[in-house]
């Protein structure tokens, strides 16, 4: 157990920075390590990706507040944005992780490897969007927000991956987007982690300590570190250049995505 608390705390402390530099909540990083982590510690194959899901996004609630409060102390979170594109976030991910609860381990670790190769893609290509390009409006902010939802839910993530990308395809400036993001990761984050608390309620086989799908060692380890390092991770946003941000933010979304689609071999 002690093995086990020091890998949540050493990956709570990078996930953080990851969520303060790119306006995701982290989980891009901690779904596929609390995969190998729940492996080792015996947990039934049937459940581990559930828990990992619901795991990351139950962090993700304190590491998008920290990440939030960075972000918007220097002016970089579009709340206007913020506000319409949250009814749609908040039923997405409900959504989702009812989903997510229907579906078995392998094709969760499959839809997560093949989302993270089509992000990373786009954003390696870098294609500016129309100079006229804008957001949209109420009903296109819903839609939007729901697409968001579900999918991040579907993949245990803060958002970033699909709303950093989506703000700069309506001409958001990066740096707002990321601080966008990472405020749009709290609702994504609270409606999902309540959809896997639910939707793991009275499922056996999960081991102590287990609430619904949230495993709390887990949850507690990495949260004690990640809203430290969050402001960090924000500090480093504001000071690193465009492009050397996308092309890292790309790189990382290609390797983590093939480390899970090797897994399933």
């Amino acid at each position: 157990m002690l093995t086990s608390l020091l890998l949540y705390v050493v990956l709570g402390a990078f996930a953080g920075v990851l969520a303060g530099l790119l306006g995701i909540g982290g989980g891009l990083v901690i779904v596929p390590l609390l995969t190998f982590s729940f492996t080792w510690q015996g947990v039934p194959h049937e459940h581990i990706l559930h828990m990992a899901l619901g795991t990351s996004l139950a962090t993700i609630i304190f590491t998008s507040l920290s990440s939030m409060r960075a972000h918007h102390g220097r002016g970089a979170v579009d709340w206007s944005a913020f506000w319409r594109v949250t009814p749609g976030i908040l039923t997405g991910t409900f959504l989702g992780a009812w989903i997510a609860a229907q579906l078995p381990t392998n094709i969760l670790k499959g839809f997560f490897g093949i989302f993270l190769y089509y992000v990373s893609y786009q954003m390696l290509l870098g294609k500016k969007p129309s100079a006229s390009r804008e957001l949209p409006g109420a009903t296109g902010m819903f839609g939007a927000g729901n697409v968001i939802g579900v999918v991040s839910s579907l993949v245990g993530i803060g958002g970033g991956t699909l709303s950093v990308p989506f703000l700069t395809w309506c001409n958001m400036a990066i740096h707002r987007a990321i601080g966008t993001a990472a405020a749009i990761g709290l609702p994504i984050a609270i409606s999902g982690t309540l959809g896997y608390f639910v939707n793991g309620i009275g499922v056996e086989g999960r081991p102590d300590w287990t609430f619904g799908y949230i495993y709390l060692p887990a949850m507690v380890g990495i949260v004690s570190m990640s809203v430290l390092t969050a402001p960090f991770g924000a500090k480093l946003a504001h000071s690193l250049p465009v492009a050397t941000l996308k092309k890292f933010f790309a790189l990382l979304l290609f390797v983590v995505g093939t480390r899970m689609l090797w897994s399933l071999l």
